[in-house]
């Protein structure tokens, strides 16, 4: 149990370390993945609709 909370606190260092310094790469990865879930989230809209076309 331990370990999983250390490895968490490490995970939330290094994003907050990559956060600050460098801010603008980090705003341009959560734009991507943010474009990639509604890519997907489409792509699965579109599947359900031909499906009951």
């Amino acid at each position: 149990m331990k370990a999983k909370k250390v490895v968490m606190l490490v995970v939330v260092a290094l994003v907050l370390f990559y956060v600050i310094t460098k801010p603008g790469p980090a705003a341009q990865l959560v734009q991507d993945l943010l474009g990639w879930l509604r890519d997907g989230a489409e792509a699965i809209i579109v599947f359900v609709q031909n499906i009951f076309a």
